[in-house]
Parts: structure tokens; C-alpha cells; sequence
């Protein structure tokens, strides 16, 4: 069995490079930045595995690429870049990898919660312009988080905010049959309506595309503080821009976007209640090598028949 990894790009090849073992089925590497979906049948032809970082896999281009019966991910966030259902009717499985991030973006997630508190990009923006703006910001020690979605990375926040002295609410899509000490589930109305930063934690599926809808972000608490370092599309982003806008939403911190790169001049961009990172909060050393080693990991199993 063997496998092609088709951008590893951003130094993952270097990763790759550094975790491989000898024992680990051999993977032809392309350190491209992304692989249009016209290469990928000779790209992938003759493998029998793939692994993604970030590269569109539609279904279109796999119907003729019929060697391959696997497609291992490097993420949870499988479904923004191709649609597992339709793949297995070909007879690919997709694999997806958790909880290898789960550190990496909870403090990026707590990094931007604070850099919003603080008006930090928009102060470090116009410094850089010239000026000395010594904007008044908020302290979030006895403040309120609500975590929607409460997984490895929600668990991860709760436990960095809690230190930090903030009351941390949550809720999740299903029952968590083990309580999760200084975290109080409440119901989803109770926590848009209480918390002063609402933080996004759910995966993205069909269920919870739009979760984050004009209804829902209208029941916020007014100037409430809003985190998304999981999918873009969990938000209604009109209805975001709009509350950013009128007030609703004091400030965005986002990792994630609905079309990423952001593209250039995009609204998001021209809003001073905004702060913006690349959807990098799972990038370090740390979490790339988990992630990397993961992947290696299942590709041994499948080549062992599991």
C-alpha cells in the first residue's frame, strides 16, 4: 500500500519528513499550497491512500481515480473540503483526525477572546499609522464565556478561562454524561443571553451549518464578544456583519471564514470591531507533529488491513 500527501505545503513536508518511520507505508509528497482538482486523477494514480491538508477533493475528480479507497485528513474539518457521503458511494473512506489540536486552539481561541477585549489589532493598527490610540478596553476576570460545543478544544477553554477567574457556561448538540468541573451546561437561549463572550466549539456538519443564524445572534447579550476559531460556516456571516454593525455583536474575533483565503476588500476587513487571524489557531510545532504522526498512524493501519 502507498499514498501520496498532496500539499505539504506551510513546512508540513518538513513535519512529514521528521515523523516518518521506516516502518510507515511509503507516501509520495507535493509540497504545493493547494492542488487544483484537475490534477488530482494523475496525481493520484497508482496510490492507494491521500493525505489532505487543506486541498478541495471533489467528488467529480474522484470518479476517476479509481485506485484510491482512502482519503485520511489531517483535521476534523473534513466536510469544508469535500463530501464524505458521496465518496464512500465510490467506495473511499474518509478518515479524520481529533484532538491533536485540541491545546493549539483553545489558546489561540483565548488569545483572540483577549486581543478583542482589548481592542489590541485595531490599537497596533493605527500605532502603526502614525497615531496613539489609548482605547478603554474590558476585563474579563468575573466575566462570562458561553461555549457552544464543548468537545476536546471547549474542555481546553473552559479550563484556561476558568483559571483566568471568568464563569464558564456551556452547551452541546448531545448530553455529557460526565460533569465538567467550574462548567455549568445551561440551555443555548440562557447562554447567548448571559455571556459576554460567546465562543464557537461545534464541528461543522449539515446540522450546524448557519447554526449561528440572525435568530439566535439576536438573543446575544448586547456587546457580547463573539470567538470562531472552528468552521466559518457556523455563522450566518450577513447577519454577523450586520450586528457587528449596529452594535449587537461588540466585537468578532475569527480564525475561520466562509471563504478562505479572505477575500480582498470583503466587508469583515473594513470593520474596526474585527479582529482577524488566518485560520492558524491549530498551527504549531506541537499540534503539527501529533497531526502529522496520526496520519502516519492510521495509514499503518490500513496497510495492516485494519
Amino acid at each position: 500500500m502507498k499514498g501520496v500527501f498532496i500539499d505539504a505545503s506551510d513546512a508540513l513536508g518538513d513535519v512529514y519528513r521528521k515523523m516518518r518511520r521506516p516502518t510507515d507505508p511509503p507516501v509520495t509528497l507535493y509540497e504545493e499550497d493547494h492542488v487544483p482538482a484537475e490534477a488530482l486523477p494523475r496525481l493520484l494514480d497508482g496510490h492507494d491512500f491521500v493525505i489532505d491538508d487543506h486541498s478541495q477533493i471533489p467528488t467529480a475528480a474522484m470518479r476517476a481515480c479509481k485506485g484510491v479507497k482512502h482519503i485520511i485528513f489531517l483535521g476534523t474539518g473534513a466536510r469544508s473540503y469535500m463530501n464524505p457521503e458521496e465518496l464512500a458511494e465510490l467506495g473511499i473512506t474518509v478518515h479524520i483526525i481529533k484532538g491533536y489540536g485540541d491545546t493549539a486552539v483553545a489558546e489561540h481561541t483565548i488569545a483572540l477572546m483577549w486581543a478583542a477585549a482589548r481592542g489590541l489589532a485595531r490599537m497596533d493598527r493605527m500605532i502603526r499609522q502614525g497615531g496613539w490610540p489609548r482605547t478603554e478596553g474590558i476585563e474579563l476576570t468575573g466575566k462570562t464565556i458561553g461555549l457552544i460545543g464543548f468537545g476536546g478544544i471547549g474542555a481546553e477553554v473552559a479550563r484556561i478561562a476558568g483559571g483566568a477567574g471568568m464563569r464558564v457556561l456551556a452547551w452541546n448538540r448531545t448530553p455529557k454524561p460526565v460533569p465538567a468541573p467550574g462548567v455549568s451546561f445551561v440551555p443555548l437561549e440562557t447562554l447567548l443571553a448571559e455571556s459576554d463572550v460567546v465562543s464557537l466549539h461545534l464541528l461543522l456538519t449539515d446540522g450546524t451549518r448557519g447554526f449561528l443564524d440572525a435568530e439566535r445572534i439576536a438573543q446575544l447579550k448586547p456587546g457580547a464578544i463573539l470567538v470562531n476559531t472552528a468552521r466559518g460556516a457556523l455563522v450566518d456571516e450577513a447577519a454577523m456583519i450586520a450586528a457587528l454593525k449596529d452594535g449587537r455583536i461588540g466585537h468578532a474575533a475569527l480564525d475561520v471564514f466562509e471563504t478562505e483565503p479572505l477575500p480582498a476588500g470583503h466587508a469583515l476587513a473594513s470593520l474596526d470591531n474585527v479582529t482577524l487571524s488566518a485560520h492558524s489557531g491549530f498551527r504549531t510545532p506541537e499540534a503539527s507533529e501529533k497531526l502529522i504522526r496520526r496520519g502516519l498512524d492510521i495509514a499503518c493501519r490500513l496497510a495492516a488491513g485494519e
